[in-house]
């Protein structure tokens, strides 16, 4: 449904998108996530054709974003981070703007704004002003406009923010709803990482511009390597007896802290307790969360130090 080839963003020097590739597959659900500044933004509004490419190109539904920018758009629905409805209309009022906007055919319009509203759950509040919407009715509302027009692809860039728990979940289930019974594509930007296990086929973990992880959430947790152990010790213990065990990936003394990554912790762990004292015990199995600390914040620090490195030796010479 999407083909990225070499896109890339370019302000002077500074490159926000770099020679990014990549192909979303139909009725998938993708996710982009990345530190602030990274450019995941950038990228949905290059694909959505709000931002013209410094070099490369994609194609979306089967057309080229630089050569028929018209097509991508007739394509495409959009949910920006910030609300984009006008609160002094009703919600009904603004599902029909759009809908002239997108040439929606006058015999088809009123069937499916209604259609968008029950959909969404809005039926009910489609004549109240949007000014007395809650937050996450302005979302779904949001996300009703975008649908209006039939889009193959649906950009969400932070569908969620602000929203409470219960809003969230009751939005993951919209957008699950729409994959199955819609069959589109969606290609969300979230720094919810709970949304992105829970809604994701793939996930894309963008720092500097570049992709610099893809794959399934389960894929990308198993990079970490085995459960997260954190005990408190009694005393300090002989860290060189725990690496011998086998099952010990990796172990770290923090803050008084050790921390381990242990094949199948549940099961070693009593054998772990024979070899120190413990005050507390604490594992768990990864989550996204460590993957993208333990990623981006790689990415960034061999960053910061890679500049610094430059700069002393611009000031050296």
């Amino acid at each position: 449904m999407i083909k990225i080839r070499n896109l890339t963003k370019k302000y002077e020097s500074l490159a926000v998108v770099d020679n990014i590739n990549l192909e979303i597959e139909k009725g998938e659900i993708f996710g982009l996530l990345g530190p602030n500044g990274a450019g995941k933004t950038t990228v949905i509004h290059m694909l959505a054709t709000l931002l013209k490419p410094t070099s490369g190109t994609a194609i979306v539904n089967g057309y080229d974003i630089i050569t028929e920018p018209g097509k991508v758009r007739s394509s495409i629905g959009i949910v920006f981070q910030a609300p984009s409805s006008d609160d002094m209309l009703t919600g009904y009022e603004n599902l029909k703007i759009h809908a002239f906007l997108y040439s929606v055919p006058s015999y088809e319009r009123e069937k499916r704004i209604q259609s968008v509203l029950e959909l969404v759950g809005l039926a009910d509040r489609q004549n109240d002003e949007v000014k007395k919407y809650s937050g996450g009715m302005r979302r779904r509302l949001e996300i009703a406009r975008g649908l209006l027009h039939k889009p193959k692809v649906m950009f969400l860039d932070e569908p969620t923010l602000g929203l409470d728990p219960s809003s969230r979940e009751m939005m993951w289930e919209y957008i699950q709803k729409l994959v199955k019974e819609e069959d589109m594509t969606f290609i969300l930007t979230t720094h919810y990482m709970e949304e992105a296990d829970h809604l994701c086929n793939r996930i894309g973990i963008i720092d500097q511009g570049k992709i610099i992880a893809l794959d399934t959430p389960a894929n990308l947790k198993k990079i970490i390597g085995g459960d997260i152990v954190k005990i408190k010790p009694k005393s300090y213990p002989n860290l060189e007896n725990l690496k011998k065990l086998i099952y010990i990936r990796k172990i770290e003394l923090i803050n008084g802290e050790i921390i381990m990554y242990v094949d199948n912790a549940r099961t070693n762990m009593p054998d772990i307790l024979l070899h120190l004292e413990a005050e507390y015990v604490e594992f768990r199995s990864p989550d996204l969360n460590d993957v993208f600390l333990k990623l981006a914040s790689k990415n960034l620090k061999e960053s910061v130090e890679g500049g610094f490195m430059e700069r002393y030796a611009q000031y050296g010479k």
